[in-house]
């Protein structure tokens, strides 16, 4: 599978569980733990972020975890000179969900529409 079709693969995996992760990404920024809620995507054991839906659970190809931009910073994932870059093409919460995919093909952002 090319990367392209492994991430369309995963968005329609996800599309519904698209109203949980938006619910919870709107907790993050209520409760002001941050403005830039990402959620993990992954099939392997991590230490990053809270677990908020489990693969096995729920019968899903990926476990997603749910974090923020300053864990990835804290964790060197996105480094301190890039987090002014990462603010500029985050998508507005309301109106989308981050994911962080770990993939085979490496790692990736996308974004998915909340509808």
């Amino acid at each position: 599978m090319t990367k392209e079709e492994i991430l369309a693969q995963l968005e329609k995996e996800l599309t519904p569980y698209v109203p949980t992760l938006g619910q919870a990404g709107d907790t993050i920024v209520n409760e002001n733990v941050s403005n830039y809620p990402i959620f993990v995507a992954h099939k392997q054991h991590l230490e990053i972020g809270i677990p908020l839906l489990n693969d096995e659970e729920n019968k899903l190809n990926w476990s997603i975890n749910a974090s923020t931009l300053e864990e990835f910073v804290t964790k060197n994932i996105i480094s301190n000179e890039k987090v002014d870059e990462f603010k500029k093409v985050f998508k507005p919460v309301d109106d989308y969900v981050c994911l962080f995919v770990l993939s085979e093909l490496g790692a990736t952002f996308i974004f998915i529409l909340r509808k």
